[in-house]
């Protein structure tokens, strides 16, 4: 089984060398544990760390402490997200082994307090694939706004093993290229028909 630790080591680090002062895997560790304990945006992943940096510590060295919010946020602005996100979800899915029928619900989020401090623009959205018999999350896509789901849900979907699973989304899911995409991948799929499908819902 793979730790989350063995699948957070292969993203590259794009900082220049000597100028590093938080270690990558760190400030990764850092951020999933917190998110998984419930905390949301940048400043609580910060106070998270802070309180339970003892913790952090069996796990990893911690040389330095606890990053800042902004430098958390800075990290992950400049990992690739594709690498982040395969990695993710292959510890998920080795923590999480689906069997035939399960349920899978693919929704999208907008992150609390991910946006700019200035102007509070540029908030993160987040496409999730959520397996509901274990209530877990399996994997992740950041999009720009809500009206690319579209196409970030067809990436989530390459991220995931659904062989015999049910895949459910919203309205907005309900496009041919969705649900050829699961079929392809040994998928089914349910799939609400609103306005967005004037002539199917006829």
């Amino acid at each position: 089984q793979e730790t989350l630790i063995n699948q957070l080591s292969i993203i590259r680090d794009f900082r220049q060398p000597g100028k590093v002062q938080h270690e990558l895997i760190d400030v990764l560790f850092l951020a999933i544990t917190a998110v998984i304990s419930g905390c949301e945006g940048w400043e609580e992943i910060e106070d998270f760390g802070h309180n339970k940096l003892d913790w952090l510590r069996q796990y990893l060295p911690f040389e330095q402490g606890i990053p800042s919010d902004d430098t958390i946020s800075r990290i992950f602005q400049i990992i690739q997200p594709k690498e982040f996100q395969k990695s993710f979800a292959k510890w998920m899915q080795s923590c999480c082994e689906m069997t035939h029928g399960d349920i899978i619900a693919i929704d999208g989020k907008t992150l609390k307090g991910s946006f700019k401090k200035k102007n509070k623009t540029d908030s993160i959205h987040m496409v999730s694939a959520f397996a509901s018999a274990n209530s877990v999350v399996l994997g992740q896509v950041k999009t720009n706004e809500k009206s690319n789901e579209i196409t970030a849900i067809p990436m989530l979907l390459d991220l995931l093993d659904i062989r015999g699973c049910l895949i459910t989304i919203d309205a907005m899911g309900c496009q041919t290229k969705i649900a050829k995409k699961i079929v392809d991948k040994g998928g089914d799929y349910l799939l609400p028909v609103k306005g967005n499908q004037s002539r199917l819902q006829k």
